[in-house]
Parts: structure tokens; C-alpha cells; sequence
């Protein structure tokens, strides 16, 4: 930060602010692998939105063809389970929503572009982190 404005290259979450970690610890989210949800050019899914995945949502995206619960190593990908957070594709948290399972969201750790295909006030009908 300089002078109290984020700098031009610094991410930015959904609420224009500084870019919070999505997850720690033992399960390291994002598109990169960092515990972030960055995005790039490189980031075709837009893996920008922070969420704490549910038994429901998982099953939805099972469903859907997008078997988060399986691990799978050779991608760095542990297997989800309820409770864990991670970044997920803009469109599929989208869907999810429009299908009344979508997972509730972090917004200081949701990228700025998931406004590209969510709105901003359904995300804060979801949000774990408002006060």
C-alpha cells in the first residue's frame, strides 16, 4: 500500500479492498496453488470465489460433473469436504445459486472479478463475513 491506495497490481476482493486468504494450513486453494483466489489469463474457470463448501453443494457438483470430494494428488487437489473453504469457479458458485445449494462466501477472500458473473448483492446474501 502507498499512501493508503492499494497498489495497481495488488488483487483485489469484491468489496474493492485488499485481497484476504481464502484458506491455510494443510488445504491450499486457488487457481495457483497459493491460498489465494488470484486470477490470471492462465485462469480460463475463474477460480474467484471463496467459499465454505456443504455436504449439499458438493453432492450438486458431483452431479454436475465437478467431483471436488475425490482426492486427486497428481493435481495437487485433496478432496473437499463440508467446511472447507476454497476458490471456486465464478459460473459454477453461478449455478449453484440459481439450483438454491449455493455455499456460503467470504467476501474479503472473493476476487474482484467474480463480479463478471455474479452479482455482488447475491454474494452478500451469502456472506460468512459480514457484520
Amino acid at each position: 500500500m502507498d499512501g493508503g491506495f492499494p497498489r495497481r497490481d495488488e488483487p483485489l476482493n469484491v468489496l474493492g479492498e485488499p485481497l484476504a486468504p481464502c484458506s491455510d494450513g494443510d488445504l491450499v486453494t486457488g487457481y495457483y496453488r497459493d491460498g489465494s483466489c488470484a486470477t490470471g489469463p492462465d485462469d480460463v474457470g475463474l477460480h474467484v470465489v471463496c467459499a465454505r463448501v456443504t455436504a449439499e453443494f458438493l453432492e450438486y457438483s458431483l452431479r454436475q460433473g465437478n467431483d471436488l470430494i475425490t482426492p486427486h494428488p497428481e493435481f495437487e487437489f485433496p478432496g473437499l469436504k463440508p467446511g472447507d473453504h476454497w476458490c471456486l469457479c465464478a459460473a459454477r458458485w453461478q449455478e449453484a445459486l440459481e439450483a438454491g445449494v449455493a455455499p456460503r462466501v467470504v467476501l474479503r477472500a472473493t476476487h474482484q472479478q467474480a463480479l463478471r458473473i455474479v452479482s455482488l448483492a447475491d454474494l452478500k446474501r451469502h456472506a460468512i463475513d459480514l457484520s
